[in-house]
């Protein structure tokens, strides 16, 4: 018997085994594919119904459903980035709501006073000392920055020689906070009275109390001393750039030493810059004022000084004269709310003084002449 026939019946035999297997590997196959996509379809919401008649195009839906945590922390990002932006506009419509000028009110005696939203503030005149308008103006506060106010006087009463080159120490900028020193920079004496009273630098106070003949300690019970000779019976210093909440006064105080300051010119001069240069042996500094006074038409500024730590709020001690009559008045803020707030609080007490200015300095006898308790 020939074995032709035999060895083509075990060929197709192979071939229907081999036929059997690949259809039920197909079917298989179709069987998972059709239960991970209806898996994928029902973890997306879908009906099963609705996931038989798309199950091959749910193929590309299963493989992008794995990294949906991934894809959640943009959407907490964008969330938490919505609610820190509504934070923001609530805090700018209150800080508008407090600088909001002009803004008075109706006193005890029926006169239209400025309203004063920070802690305490005053308009006085130095040359007759009278007290025009004052709130809260003996309270002892923390004053931060307009410590340098008194940091420069100390300074310049000794005639220093402001050319002199100083090298700035680590203790200097050690923790300063606000400063554009840095250790064993070399600079004059003149330019760390710029540094002091421009950009109100910390690193530069500490740096001329110790170079002063006083040394740092004696430095800060000379500015204690002369805060007693000027009469200042409520301020207090305890170090001479005003970090520390320990560097307290009044707002009445304040304004009599900005007015006192200002008759020095080496320190007038500088708080009237709107910007300066210093440069050491190894770099240009560039600084600019903290008093946004500066520049503005409506104010002729002869003296000024800004503060700031959390402990005292924004404050801002100025020397200001008027358009009319060229009268100087001293005007200061203590604890506003916000930087902007500092610089509204005065020009609102401004334009209320500049409103009043030819009956008040035409009156011979002021209606207050020293702050109340």
């Amino acid at each position: 018997m020939p074995i032709y026939p035999i060895y083509a019946r075990s060929i197709v035999c192979y071939n229907a085994r081999q036929l059997v297997t690949n259809l039920r590997t197909r079917l298989q196959l179709q069987v998972y594919i059709g239960s991970i996509a209806l898996a994928a379809v029902v973890a997306l919401g879908a009906s099963p119904a609705r996931a038989g008649q798309t199950a091959p195009a749910a193929k590309k839906p299963a493989a992008a459903a794995k990294p949906k945590p991934a894809a959640a922390a943009p959407a907490r990002q964008v969330s938490s980035r919505r609610v820190s932006a509504r934070a923001r506009a609530a805090a700018t419509a209150r800080e508008m709501a407090d600088t909001a000028v002009p803004r008075y009110k109706v006193d005890a005696s029926g006169e239209l006073v400025p309203d004063v939203h920070a802690a305490a503030a005053i308009i006085y005149n130095p040359e007759t000392h009278e007290v025009l308008f004052e709130e809260n103006s003996l309270s002892q506060r923390s004053i931060a920055s307009i410590t340098k106010v008194m940091t420069a006087t100390v300074f310049l009463e000794t005639s220093p020689d402001l050319t002199q080159q100083i090298i700035v120490t680590r203790g200097d900028v050690y923790r300063a906070s606000t400063t554009y020193l840095r250790s064993n920079d070399k600079l004059t004496v003149g330019d760390l009275l710029h540094l002091l009273l421009i950009p109100s630098d910390n690193a530069a106070a500490r740096a001329l109390a110790r170079v002063s003949p006083h040394g740092s300690e004696g430095f800060i019970r000379r500015m204690n001393e002369k805060a007693a000779e000027l009469g200042l019976e409520s301020t207090r210093y305890a170090d001479p750039s005003g970090l520390l909440s320990d560097n307290v006064s009044s707002a009445y105080d304040m304004a009599r030493l900005i007015a006192y300051a200002s008759g020095d010119e080496r320190i007038s001069n500088i708080m009237r810059l709107p910007e300066h240069t210093v440069r050491t042996a190894r770099r240009t500094i560039n600084f600019r004022n903290t008093n946004h006074l500066l520049g503005r038409q409506e104010f002729d500024v002869m003296a000024a000084k800004t503060g700031f730590i959390s402990k005292s709020g924004y404050c801002l001690a100025t020397l200001l004269r008027l358009p009319q009559g060229g009268q100087q008045v001293a005007l200061v803020i203590l604890g506003a709310r916000s930087n902007a707030a500092r610089f509204m609080e005065t020009q609102n007490l401004f334009n209320w003084l500049a409103s009043k200015a030819t009956t008040v300095f035409a009156t011979k006898t002021p209606a207050i002449t020293t702050p109340e308790e």
